[in-house]
């Protein structure tokens, strides 16, 4: 048997290629991971920055601070005792209709009687007379006496000349023309008590 002797000559090269490309690879690759590892981090940073804006915009509105409530139903509440305290039984004839209420004569006494008194508006038909030298007092539910001017008025179609029996809060003042260029002012109630709290409460905040 022949055994082959390796000399000089003809000894085996050993490449080392395969070697480097195998690092190059590697240096490669984990380049790919940083690059990879950066954008994900970034995506991550946009999407957390898009998100807290959207969160930011679509946020509910704020309610208003409780500090702020309190003076409002303060002052709801004050208006709604000042309409109890002027209330005013208001009995009398109706002067003129207009389309947001009546101008009333009010201090017809003997409208108080049944059975008149089941319904707020009686027939022009019924015999009534204003009651002479009649002081109106201050007495929450005293009878009213004088021209006035009614809102809110319940369910009925009335007619001038026709009769009310109602009870009133005060709601201000109420200007109209009388005779030509004349004009008067006379009180304004409101047989609605929440109506006249609120309109008291509109007339405060526009005076304001």
């Amino acid at each position: 048997m022949c055994q082959q002797v390796w000399g000089p000559g003809n000894a085996p090269r050993i490449h080392s290629r395969p070697n480097t490309q195998i690092a190059v690879a590697g240096i490669f690759g984990y380049f790919v991971a940083m690059i990879r590892t950066v954008a994900f981090a970034v995506a991550l940073l946009l999407f957390a920055t898009v998100f807290r804006a959207s969160s930011q915009t679509n946020a509910p509105a704020t309610s208003p601070p409780m500090t702020n409530r309190v003076p409002a139903l303060e002052l709801r509440e004050q208006l709604r005792a000042t309409c109890l305290e002027g209330r005013r039984s208001i009995c009398g004839k109706i002067l003129r209709v207009f389309p947001n209420g009546l101008l009333v004569e009010s201090g017809y006494t003997n409208l108080l009687r049944e059975p008149l008194t089941k319904s707020w508006l009686v027939p022009g038909t019924v015999v009534a007379s204003r009651a002479e030298n009649l002081v109106e007092s201050k007495e929450p539910g005293a009878l009213c006496v004088g021209t006035v001017f009614v809102t809110d008025l319940p369910r009925g179609k009335p007619h001038q000349f026709d009769y009310v029996i109602l009870a009133g809060y005060p709601t201000g003042d109420f200007t109209y023309g009388s005779v030509g260029s004349v004009r008067k002012t006379v009180r304004r109630f409101s047989t609605n008590l929440d109506k006249a709290v609120q309109a008291n409460l509109a007339a405060r905040q526009e005076n304001h």
